[in-house]
């Protein structure tokens, strides 16, 4: 039986428990889980230090979230699946994660046949959408080629004015929403990477949140992508 090295991450340490008891029980492979995370900067350190073949974790992490995690391990060029279970359904936070670089995507409410139906194409090299799951208005169910389209921005006044942003603050937080990484919005707006960090974090606390995942729902929710 092929062995797959996995890494899991997620905040509630009994979901860790019962997704160690799921994964043990594959038809398929033998999962040897390399170490747990309960944040993003921890799952980030167990990369440097554990060999694995896949990441399986939520987004809503403390520190740096899911999506963090995501970008960082695309960044660093890191050759690991990645397998996203969450709560969320929202189309747009699944886009996200898909543009950011996930692997596959399945709902914690579904089945732990899902589970094992995720790893094994992943395994393969293809891209899952779990059960449940809508993007572009249709339900997609299974092995999926989707591609993540690029929204246009579409700056509101009232959005500037009720949390007291600068217009190039807004501008940042629209190509945040789109996936960019600090390096890429540098280079689209002519700027240094740094100056987009210091930006992001007074957009963050200007805002009231804590993570890019908090950064992208208000962006949706005032229809600013």
């Amino acid at each position: 039986m092929q062995i797959i090295r996995a890494l899991l991450a997620d905040d509630h340490y009994i979901f860790i428990e019962g997704l160690k008891t799921v994964l043990s029980q594959s038809p398929q492979y033998d999962i040897k889980v390399q170490g747990v995370a309960h944040s993003g900067d921890e799952l980030i350190e167990k990369l440097q230090l554990v060999k694995a073949d896949l990441v399986i974790t939520a987004l809503n992490l403390s520190g740096k979230d899911g999506f963090d995690v995501i970008e960082h391990i695309r960044q660093a060029k890191i050759p690991i699946r990645v397998l996203v279970i969450s709560a969320y359904k929202d189309p747009k936070i699944i886009k996200t994660a898909f543009k950011l670089g996930a692997d596959g995507f399945i709902l914690k409410d579904h089945p732990t046949t899902e589970l094992h139906n995720a790893i094994d194409q992943i395994h393969a090299g293809n891209t899952y959408v779990g059960q449940g799951i809508y993007l572009n208005g249709a339900k997609v169910n299974g092995t999926s080629k989707t591609k993540i389209p690029t929204r246009q921005l579409n700056f509101e006044d009232r959005f500037l004015k009720k949390y007291n942003l600068t217009k190039r603050e807004l501008e940042i937080l629209g190509l945040i929403s789109r996936a960019l990484s600090n390096k890429e919005i540098a280079k689209e707006l002519f700027i240094s990477d740094q100056t987009v960090g210091v930006h992001r974090k007074n957009i963050m606390r200007k805002l009231g949140v804590s993570n890019t995942a908090g950064l992208i729902k208000l962006a949706y929710d005032y229809s600013l992508v």
